[in-house]
């Protein structure tokens, strides 16, 4: 009878640092407890199979680890992609069958892609690679996959925070070796519960709208001759706006903007969390919020006017808040999810109010995960 081995990954929240992370920014970020899980049996034939509950076996032969254009966007992509790393690294991968299930529900802005990718890593680290790779390098592996299989341009920030666990402040200066620190803190200690609100749209068709953000910024870095926003000190930009103006749209030098405000920002937060100052981190969050939508612009498609619903949901959650807690778009932005710290005396109304308007589940009260993928027996 075969061996049958257990591994889970967890979905991450993005708790500041809006896209950040793709300019080498800083972030806080945390895995939660929705999961992914497999349950794993070797095989024999040189193929991954994966049977994730209610889709399709998905199957990858281990002697093709090249990139498939017709894969792109599909999960095909993102197992071959992982393999690939490992293959790359000097792994001898076998064949193995996966059952699995998750939690980390897709499009719910939790990153169900980079738990599904740290599972795979996970496993081809601990079953053929003698646990080589760090938490940071297999997420490093999982973005790989996304960004040259998949053929999504994300940062490191899902794949970080869903591989390491607990709450982390990550600095992305070096993305090659990021720096990550755990910040261990309490928000139902602080009275407070954290709550990402399904909008109800899901990310679908978006790749263009989420590729625009890093294309734009790379026509500004373009123009002083560097790769990324954090290598262009913020003096530098503003000294250029005159003639920047005339060289990239509005929208790109407003989404920089963002940036450095942001990338500051995420460091006021994470040193406020160290010092147990909540209130200002809150202040901190809800600050995000608006520069995510003044400044970010990744709050509703471009042009979209009969469905607005990130929008809708960040305006429920100032209504139902009442100036209280703090709430912010979560994640890529455009659909998906919303963030919030709501106070838990206010928590049974904020969640009704919520679904009586959005539906039935569409509020999650989450909790932090404090492993990142393992395996568990």
């Amino acid at each position: 009878m075969s061996t049958s081995y257990f591994f889970s990954a967890p979905g991450r929240t993005e708790i500041s640092g809006n896209h950040t992370d793709h300019q080498h920014g800083c972030v806080l970020a945390a895995a939660v407890n929705l999961v992914t899980v497999a349950e794993v049996t070797l095989n024999h034939f040189g193929l991954i199979r994966v049977q994730s509950e209610g889709y399709p076996v998905v199957e990858v032969d281990l002697n093709d680890l090249s990139v498939h254009e017709e894969e792109k966007n599909t999960t095909a992509s993102l197992i071959r992609g992982v393999a690939a790393a490992f293959s790359q690294r000097g792994a001898q991968l076998e064949g193995f069958d996966a059952r699995v299930r998750s939690s980390v529900l897709p499009g719910s802005g939790l990153s169900s892609s980079a738990a599904f990718e740290v599972l795979i890593g996970t496993i081809c680290n601990e079953l053929f690679f003698d646990r080589k790779l760090s938490p940071v390098e297999i997420a490093q592996v999982g973005q790989y996959a996304e960004n040259v299989y998949f053929g999504k341009p994300c940062g490191l920030m899902d794949q970080t925070a869903s591989s390491v666990g607990g709450m982390v402040f990550i600095d992305f200066e070096n993305p090659d070796s990021p720096v990550v620190e755990r910040i261990d803190f309490d928000f139902s200690a602080a009275g407070h519960a954290l709550c990402i609100i399904d909008s109800g749209a899901d990310h679908a068709d978006l790749t263009e709208e989420y590729a625009a953000i890093p294309g734009e910024l790379k026509d500004v870095c373009t123009f002083f001759g560097k790769e990324v926003l954090r290598d262009i000190p913020e003096a530098d930009f503003f000294a250029a706006l005159p003639e920047l103006r005339h060289r990239v749209p509005d929208r790109a030098i407003l989404r920089a903007v963002h940036f450095y405000q942001e990338n500051k920002r995420v460091q006021r937060q994470a040193q406020a969390l160290r010092d147990g100052d909540f209130d200002t981190f809150l202040d901190l969050v809800s600050e995000s919020g608006r520069s995510s939508w003044m400044y970010l612009q990744n709050i509703t498609p471009t042009g979209a006017t009969e469905h607005q619903d990130v929008a809708v949901a960040l305006a429920l959650c100032d209504t139902l808040l009442h100036g209280q807690g703090a709430f912010r778009v979560h994640g890529g932005g455009f659909a998906g999810t919303v963030q919030a710290f709501v106070p838990l005396e206010m928590l049974d109304s904020f969640k009704e109010g919520i679904e009586r308007v959005l539906g039935k589940g569409k509020c999650h009260i989450l909790a932090i995960r404090s492993e990142g993928g393992i395996r568990e027996k």
